[in-house]
């Protein structure tokens, strides 16, 4: 049984406390979130096995297609993707700081774990959708090498979906920054 998380993001609440609803009364999966984001769109994260993910995202797709934005399943995703979405993550030094947006949540997610298993960098911050009008940020650390790698695997990851909306890093940002960040 492989361990994966998989999400929906839909356009409105109603859509997505109901797919939500469906989505655990059909398999055997866990809501992580399930949550209102700006402007007013939902999202449902869950785990399980990846095949029972797999099934319950595919359904909530197929039943609220019409309401639905992105979506994604991932095996074995990278365990930095949690403490960065929760800001629970500690960081004691930033030597380059690399910065993505997307336009929706899903993909910056799948974005966020492709860069995190691309270089060794260490993922600050996960921001997804909340106060940001829909869009989706994601503040990564390490060697200027490792965040160039990440941030340009990261980016190719969402645009792929046609959701990648901007990068930059930063080679040793100011302290100013580096106490805004973290």
């Amino acid at each position: 049984m492989s361990k994966a998380i998989g999400m929906v993001e839909y356009k409105t609440v109603s859509a997505g406390v109901t797919a939500a609803d469906a989505m655990v009364k059909t398999s055997d999966v866990r809501i992580i979130e399930a949550q209102t984001v700006c402007p007013g769109k939902y999202i449902v994260i869950v785990e399980g096995d990846l095949s029972a993910v797999n099934a319950v995202v595919e359904n909530a797709k197929t039943a609220y297609g019409n309401q639905l934005i992105g979506s994604f399943v991932l095996g074995n995703p990278h365990p930095a993707i949690f403490p960065a979405i929760y800001g629970a993550t500690k960081i004691e030094a930033v030597a380059a700081l690399g910065v993505m947006e997307t336009y929706d949540a899903a993909s910056m997610i799948v974005a966020a774990d492709e860069a995190a298993k691309t270089a060794i960098v260490d993922l600050i911050e996960l921001r997804l959708a909340r106060g940001m009008c829909g869009k989706s940020y994601l503040f990564l650390t390490g060697e200027v090498a490792a965040v160039e790698a990440a941030i340009e695997r990261a980016a190719k990851a969402a645009a792929k979906e046609g959701m990648y909306l901007d990068s930059s890093v930063i080679a040793n940002p100011d302290e100013q920054i580096r106490q805004a960040i973290l």
